[in-house]
């Protein structure tokens, strides 16, 4: 009976609420329930021949475009996840209109540009990875490979004289990651994560969570998330490669960078923490305690009147917003140390997001079980932080006349930093959308759907 009213309800530290969201009826959270108490069996390897068996090249390098062969300002387009239908929609962030809708992996989590701004790499949860071609005339896949059987994270090479020539993906299961070339997704290296935790102790399935592109060296960091391990990886030999294994702590997940890119800032998610890696030294620089579940996404950096540069995490399973100060140099005093926590509306939280030339951080509250606070977002005025946030009511701008869940998720700024675009998110037999909010005056200003 627990476990069917916490499928059903949900809770603020991050559980959907599947029924009353109208994704599952009475009997299916019954049969869910019954069904996580079986013991899972073992799924199957995936190796580099299995992968490269499964690997399409459809427009060969030397047959693909040496310049970009159309209008579009690349800079400035939005790669919008259809998650239940397998594909994403670029979309012209200038005209708001729909370039393609590209067949990708089923839920895809992360879309990620190359270094030179040409190359787009998706990735779904199914592990299936798409290379799209953003010079094309109608930018389309050219090369996709399947990486595993369930995968989370793709990121590519961007240290000066290697950008774009080496890709990365890393999956949940098997637990390992995979280097390839950057152009073809012919694989060239694959690495298993199974071994030692930071406790000395075997891990058999350590998921490969979030992967990063050093500036300041040609390596990637990877966070092995069961063993609380950072992997930093020098692509330059992959013959000889050459690893450091960083402990830090355990369950890490998802980050991103301070202001300065040296500092890698991930979450430690269910030890309450965020580590912060030193790329420039490859070394652990320190880890903070911060609110319960931190969720950042890649977290949002900005100048704190009183403490400096800071980043800033949101949380799962609380309503704290963790501000932690980023400079050792200038403001030494207050560097790896929260230096004030704020109140958001709720648990739930998955992203929080600001621009260089705005003064607003937004902050969603994506998996709360209440309705109005998962459909609605939190914004915060940076220069008077202490006033509290204005919630603004995004699904009700979205129009949608349906009764899905209509979750709002994942701010993210247009390229100019006057426009936040969010996804108003319901199941895949609902109406979904996009809102456009003009970031000066708060106010809706698009719906795309």
């Amino acid at each position: 009976e627990y476990l069917k009213t916490f499928i059903a309800y949900g809770s603020p530290a991050g559980m959907p609420n599947w029924l009353t969201s109208g994704e599952f009826d009475e009997a299916t959270v019954d049969l869910m329930a019954r069904y996580i108490q079986h013991d899972a069996p073992t799924p199957p390897e995936f190796s580099l021949a299995d992968m490269e068996a499964t690997r399409k090249e459809y427009i060969p390098v030397d047959k693909r475009p040496t310049k970009k062969m159309n209008n579009y300002n690349i800079e400035n387009i939005f790669s919008v996840t259809l998650r239940d239908d397998g594909t994403i929609a670029l979309i012209d962030g200038d005209t708001k209109e729909i370039i393609n809708i590209i067949k990708t992996g089923y839920a895809v989590h992360i879309s990620r540009l190359s270094a030179s701004g040409r190359y787009l790499y998706v990735i779904g949860r199914d592990a299936r990875l798409n290379l799209i071609d953003l010079w094309m005339e109608k930018p389309d896949n050219v090369a996709e490979i399947k990486v595993g059987l369930e995968a989370r994270s793709v990121e590519t090479s961007k240290f000066k004289g290697w950008e774009d020539k080496i890709a990365i993906a890393g999956t949940y299961w098997p637990p390992q990651f995979v280097l390839m070339d950057g152009d073809t997704l012919k694989p060239k290296k694959v690495v298993g994560t199974r071994g030692m935790d930071i406790n000395n102790e075997y891990h058999p399935e350590p998921r490969v969570a979030a992967i990063v592109s050093s500036h300041n060296k040609p390596e990637f960091l990877v966070n092995a998330k069961e063993t609380g391990k950072v992997w930093m990886v020098d692509y330059t030999d992959l013959t000889n490669l050459k690893t450091t294994q960083i402990d830090t702590a355990k369950y890490l997940h998802d980050g991103g960078f301070d202001a300065s890119g040296r500092y890698f800032m991930t979450a430690a998610n269910a030890s309450d923490k965020i580590v912060v890696i030193d790329t420039k030294e490859s070394k652990l620089e320190a880890i903070v305690d911060v609110g319960k579940i931190p969720h950042p996404g890649r977290g949002a950096n900005f100048k704190h009147p009183k403490f400096g540069p800071v980043w800033a995490t949101s949380d799962l399973g609380d309503e704290g917003i963790s501000l932690i100060g980023t400079d050792p140099k200038k403001n030494k005093d207050h560097a790896w140390k929260v230096v004030q926590t704020l109140k958001g509306q709720g648990g739930g939280s998955l992203f929080i997001k600001t621009h260089p030339k705005s003064t607003n951080l937004w902050v969603d509250t994506t998996l709360n079980p209440d309705a109005k606070i998962s459909q609605s977002i939190a914004v915060f005025d940076i220069n008077n932080l202490d006033k509290g946030y204005q919630v603004i009511d995004i699904a009700a701008c979205a129009g949608l006349k349906d009764d899905g869940a209509k979750r709002v998720v994942q701010p993210e700024y247009n390229k100019a930093g006057d426009e936040v675009w969010f996804s108003v998110w319901s199941a895949k037999d609902k109406e979904s959308a996009i809102v456009v909010v003009d970031d000066k005056t708060r106010t809706c200003k698009t719906v795309i759907k």
